[in-house]
């Protein structure tokens, strides 16, 4: 099983993905800022074609729909900066996965120089006891 996340490490451009990680990033605020607004505009023009044009509402009736709606924005407020500080926390997450990916590649190198070097001195070793037995 750990073959397939090897390939899968070694494949993605590491130093690619984080990169991009901010433009991810404002690109997702501008997704949420855009359903946000869209959102508001839907809800106004429901609200307006639910209400006909003669009928106004009293003044007591739009401060409970004005409260409401402060409660709404305020939640969404709230939603909002969650979805900011999550994402804010995958691209520090996504960065230091890079920096430890980085070095557990430099770390494989050396070991393969070394596992290299030592492959070698064993067959200068064999050579030399192979020619002083001779």
């Amino acid at each position: 099983m750990p073959i397939p996340w090897l390939a899968a490490l070694k494949v993605i451009p590491w130093g690619d993905v984080i990169s991009h990680a901010p433009t991810v990033l404002e690109k997702a605020r501008e997704l949420i800022d855009r359903k946000r607004g869209a959102a508001d505009v839907a809800a106004t023009s429901m609200a307006s074609a639910n209400e006909p044009a003669s009928d106004v509402p009293s003044l007591g009736e739009l401060k409970n729909r004005v409260l409401v709606a402060q409660q709404q924005i305020d939640q969404l407020h709230a939603h909002q900066a969650d979805m900011a500080q999550t994402l804010t926390a995958l691209a520090e997450q996504n960065a230091a996965l890079v920096v430890t990916v980085s070095a557990l590649r430099a770390k494989q190198r050396v070991l393969i120089a070394v596992v290299f070097v030592l492959v070698i001195l064993s067959f200068s070793w064999m050579a030399f006891l192979s020619f002083g037995r001779a």
